[in-house]
């Protein structure tokens, strides 16, 4: 069986790359294409509302607000990574004037796309500084994590506006840290485990025995990778854009999944802790009922 799952190509995709150098999907009887997508998860939503991919792994806050806003073109299956995501903020090298995120009231936060984890995570940070609304002077979209860079140093691409500052994973900016392009200004946690698997509908229907063993694939893969951690960072620093000492520091802060079609998603801590933080930060605007009805249709048990 064919399958092609989309995901971000960062450190949390290892164990995903250990499954298939070591067989494991074969063995299942799957045959599967993954699809890089360096826009992040706004992008990997998309590619599921365009039946493109069948299967994408991404941030957690921007499915949950996807299928809270009504999307039914997937479902939310499972809790790939249970440890919360470090978000680091950062700014070009040479912003002298922002020095901690409480400069950020009334600034541009450069994100990745509209309703992406870049985006979402901006309201929290205004929440969280006690910003007055409205917390930032627009959220100029730049795609990726490159336009990002160059946005907040003043040298935005033609087509592409420039911003303040920008969030995205704390080790993936690390690197632009130690060689002077960004500075980092500050950082915030998310207050839920950080990366969720979803599948589009059409497909969870007809091939839910498929999706299973998927599932089961990379429950091995997370197994392999705590078994042999030095091989694993070693994988991050040969084929990622990652030192091997900041991979050996991050494995330090992450866990994996291990149970994924074994037990229940944790739906309280999952979806209930992340709309209400959304809906609070002013990213979901419908009623409770409705926001509870679209996320209990759209977050199934795959077991």
């Amino acid at each position: 069986m064919s399958l092609r799952v989309g995901y971000i190509p960062e450190h949390f995709s290892t164990p995903l790359f250990l499954a298939k150098t070591y067989g494991y999907y074969t063995e299942a009887g799957l045959d599967v294409t993954f699809i890089p997508v360096i826009e992040g998860s706004g992008r990997l939503i998309k590619l599921l509302n365009e039946n493109e991919i069948d299967l994408a792994i991404g941030l957690t806050e921007a499915f949950i607000s996807d299928i809270a806003k009504g999307n039914e073109a997937y479902k939310l299956i499972g809790s790939y990574v249970k440890s919360p995501l470090c978000w680091a903020v950062s700014t070009g090298a040479g912003r002298d004037e922002l020095k901690s995120l409480a400069d950020l009231q009334s600034k541009k936060i450069g994100i990745s796309r509209m309703g992406s984890g870049s985006y979402i995570m901006s309201f929290v940070v205004g929440l969280d500084q006690k910003f007055t609304q409205p917390f930032f002077g627009g959220h100029p979209i730049l795609h990726n994590f490159k336009n990002l860079r160059e946005s907040v140093n003043l040298k935005a691409g033609e087509g592409l506006e420039n911003s303040d500052a920008f969030m995205w994973e704390h080790f993936t900016s690390k690197k632009y840290y130690d060689n002077g392009e960004l500075k980092k200004i500050g950082e915030i946690y998310t207050p839920w485990p950080s990366w969720v698997i979803n599948c589009n509908t059409q497909f969870l229907e007809t091939k839910k025995d498929d999706v299973k063993k998927f599932l089961n694939c990379i429950n091995k893969g997370v197994e392999y990778f705590w078994a042999n951690q030095d091989e694993s960072t070693t994988y991050i620093g040969d084929n990622l854009d990652y030192s091997k000492a900041d991979a050996e520091q991050w494995i330090k802060t992450v866990q994996f999944n291990d149970k994924l079609a074994q037990e229940p998603l944790d739906y309280d801590k999952i979806v209930v802790t992340t709309a209400k933080v959304l809906k609070t930060a002013g990213v979901l605007t419908d009623s409770d009922d409705v926001i509870n009805q679209r996320l209990e249709k759209g977050v199934v048990k795959v077991l």
